[in-house]
């Protein structure tokens, strides 16, 4: 297992967000990293911009219907909501997620795809 986390913090352009989520400073809470490219020379990064997270009044916190997200993650309390016939995650991505204001939209294909996958690997 690689430190994508690590490596993505190093950029200054990943930060971690309130729901201890990473958080881009152009894709919100939808990043995501899947590889890497391990290159024989350092490139010059352009200067780290500010968190988007400065000011802002966190509204990915609040959005989580069961709370799961924060200091820690209640991984078994997110499951069950997904399971839930009520929960709306399933279909359109995580609330939380879809609550930041610096995360594009996401079609609900493409997001249900990947909260079936998430879901799926870890029941």
């Amino acid at each position: 297992m690689q430190p994508f986390i690590s490596w993505a913090l190093a950029t200054g352009r990943c930060h971690i967000s309130p729901a201890a989520l990473l958080v881009h400073d152009a894709l919100g809470l939808m990043v995501s990293f899947r590889g890497a490219l391990a290159l024989p020379f350092a490139l010059d990064l352009p200067p780290a911009p500010p968190s988007p997270c400065d000011g802002c009044p966190a509204p990915c916190l609040d959005a989580c219907p069961v709370g799961a997200l924060g200091p820690g993650y209640d991984l078994a309390a997110c499951h069950g909501w997904l399971d839930d016939p009520r929960n709306d995650c399933m279909a359109r991505g995580c609330a939380a997620r879809r609550a930041c204001p610096v995360s594009p939209p996401r079609p609900d294909a493409q997001a249900a795809h990947h909260m079936a996958a998430f879901h799926k690997e870890h029941p």
